[in-house]
């Protein structure tokens, strides 16, 4: 199994706190580290820790970000053939703020100074062998062009909608599978299940809204159906999402049907956030399976 994700990467500084500071105050942290990060990226570390071949296609810059950026992702064995790196910029980098007492987290990023992935960038090559694709949407030319190139070749794509961008809806029409957040649906201006229901115009194989700590909402074949979030005691739910992400892809690559599929995700996100930042959390397939079955 072969899963390529096209998106952002980030280096991500992250700030533990007893509690979120009130403005113009000092606090100290309980714990900082930095971390890699970014959806596709998170999500192709977190298949990888599943056994999943991944490639990972995206930008940084040759400073000292996107090099950690790189060794991040290799240390994880996803594939980094298919990375630009363009001199004399910036990489992407964030600083999440967690709430230690809720897990909650606050994130301030930055995209990276040097220009995205043009379509032109873009190959066949890139999808050689894959058996999915992920895309985030942030580099709408490139991730249009991926999405088209898959679609002729039949592999399926999943479009991480986490936020209304610009080209994003035109993606989801060429998406297979579309996991959107609740603020993709408040962009919308609409309730979680009218997003459903306007993201399943174009006959999608499903669509699934997620709901933080209230779980998540998925259509498919014109019906709707509820996923209750899995109780536990969060630390940090920094790459919950992209986690989700990652299992919601394992779960089509087993062909899974698609409750037991958005089981899996919930269980697999749900114990990242029992650890700190967005990877060091990440379980393995024998501790998701044990939650699910318990």
């Amino acid at each position: 199994m072969k899963v390529a994700g096209l998106g952002q990467c980030s280096l991500d500084y992250i700030a533990f706190l007893e509690r979120y500071p009130l403005e113009d105050t000092k606090e100290e942290a309980r714990a900082l580290f930095i971390q890699g990060g970014g959806p596709v990226a998170t999500a192709l570390v977190s298949l990888s820790r599943l056994g999943v071949e991944t490639e990972f296609s995206g930008v940084v810059s040759n400073d000292d970000a996107g090099r950690l950026i790189i060794k991040g992702l290799e240390d994880e064995g996803v594939g980094t053939r298919n990375v630009k790196i363009r001199k004399g910029g910036a990489s992407q980098t964030a600083f999440i703020v967690v709430n230690g007492k809720t897990g909650s987290r606050t994130i301030l990023w930055k995209r990276p100074t040097v220009r995205p992935l043009k379509a032109t960038e873009v190959s066949a090559a890139f999808l050689k062998g894959a058996d999915c694709l992920l895309l985030d949407g942030l580099m709408k030319d490139a991730s249009l062009k991926a999405a088209s190139i898959a679609r002729r070749f039949n592999i399926p794509v999943v479009l991480d909608a986490g936020k209304v961008r610009d080209g994003m809806l035109d993606l989801a029409r060429l998406s297979d599978y579309i996991v959107a957040s609740e603020e993709f649906a408040r962009d919308l201006k609409q309730s979680p299940r009218e997003a459903l229901l306007s993201l399943s115009a174009s006959n999608p194989k499903a669509v699934t809204v997620t709901l933080g700590k209230k779980g998540s909402v998925t259509w498919q074949n014109g019906k709707i159906f509820s996923q209750k979030a899995f109780r536990i005691k969060a630390v940090d739910t920094t790459g919950a999402g992209d986690v989700f992400h990652g299992g919601y892809i394992y779960g089509v690559l087993q062909k899974w049907d698609i409750r037991k599929t958005v089981e899996f995700a919930s269980a697999f996100a749900a114990l990242k956030c029992l650890k700190p930042g967005g990877r060091s959390g990440i379980p393995t397939l024998k501790e998701t399976l044990k939650l699910v079955k318990r």
